[in-house]
């Protein structure tokens, strides 16, 4: 459905709403920047206009957040005040919300990394996403969905631990799942269950209590 000032989710036809342009979908010009008036526009045109382009590559396949694209923008050169202009007015159109990149982010790297609510943090710190919208995002993530994804970490690798001792096996699984972000003693309990499932007659030995916090 498309939204009151004209973008239905193409970057480049968002850009054109930003623009008020009435321009076929096929006609590449704002994506190549030879939109702006440099004579009307004054002397930060052109670099305004390499900008955008910078911009609409970055957005082109996927998602990105304000901190990923003024980190590109000042590595291409870009003033820092255009730079924010072009950002400020993207957001306003949609074409980039932290918001919805975090929940994006969340949901993808759960899925294809089995990744903890710790290590999705993590990521989206690095990624320059603020504190509150990452808690936000994070609070998305349900519990039992993490519990089995650590399940499901634990039995793809069950047999590259079968010929190792119990010890080793339960340290080696146990530190996989805390890599991925998950608590010490919900990786191991997971991996103990895991291995019970799988038929291991698993010891009594404390010495195992161990793989809890390696």
């Amino acid at each position: 459905m498309e939204s009151a000032n004209g973008y239905d989710g193409d970057v480049r036809l968002g850009v054109r709403a930003w623009f008020g342009e009435d321009v076929d979908s096929s006609d590449d010009t704002v994506a190549a920047g030879t939109s702006v008036d440099v004579e009307a526009e004054g002397p930060d045109a052109d670099q305004e206009g390499v900008a955008r382009k910078i911009l609409l590559d970055q957005l082109t396949g996927r998602a990105r957040s304000r901190s990923e694209l003024e980190a590109k923008l000042a590595g291409r050169g870009v003033p820092a005040e255009i730079g924010a202009r072009l950002l400020d007015r993207f957001e306003e159109v949609g074409l980039v919300d932290d918001a919805v990149f975090a929940r994006s982010w969340v949901e993808s790297r759960q899925a294809s990394k089995g990744l903890a609510r710790r290590a999705l943090a993590q990521e989206l710190r690095r990624k320059g996403i603020g504190d509150d919208v990452a808690r936000e995002a994070l609070d998305g993530v349900d519990p039992e969905d993490e519990l089995e994804s650590a399940r499901a970490l634990v039995r793809r690798r069950l047999s590259r631990v079968a010929s190792l001792d119990q010890a080793t096996a339960v340290r080696r699984l146990s530190g996989m799942l805390a890599r991925k972000g998950y608590p010490p003693g919900t990786a191991f309990r997971v991996v103990r269950e895991e291995l019970r499932l799988a038929g291991e007659d698993l010891d009594q030995d404390p010495g195992l209590e161990s793989g809890a916090h390696e």
